[in-house]
């Protein structure tokens, strides 16, 4: 069995896609029916004041890693360096989405003012 190519060039010139040319020639293949992706943002699971202290956190990481990069002299310091800037990176992407995927695993949830009262 032959997998479609990924673009067709119609005899217009055009390229598309072959979901589009068999759409447009009538066909109908299961192979090239469009999928639909439900897409949702993931539910925010990181307090205001710890997104923040990621973002802090994380930055400062990203850029002493960027700046210990440069003076890094091995290859173990080079590796730590990256991994350091690749944690720093993680930081500020979960800070700023507000979803942490190790919490969402643990089933951790920040706690709502009003469970405290």
């Amino acid at each position: 069995m032959t997998t479609p190519p990924a673009i067709v060039v119609s005899r217009s010139g055009l390229a598309r896609s072959p979901v589009d040319v068999c759409q447009e020639n009538g066909q109908s293949d299961a192979r090239h029916q469009r999928r639909e992706v439900d897409m949702q943002r993931p539910e925010v699971n990181i307090t205001a004041p710890e997104r923040i202290g990621r973002i802090v956190v994380g930055l400062s990481g990203v850029v002493g890693g960027v700046l210990l990069l440069a003076a890094a002299g091995g290859a173990l310091a080079v590796a730590l360096v990256v991994l350091l800037i690749a944690a720093g990176l993680d930081l500020v992407v979960t800070g700023a989405l507000g979803h942490c995927p190790l919490y969402h695993r643990l089933g951790r949830s920040p706690i709502s003012p009003r469970r405290l009262t």
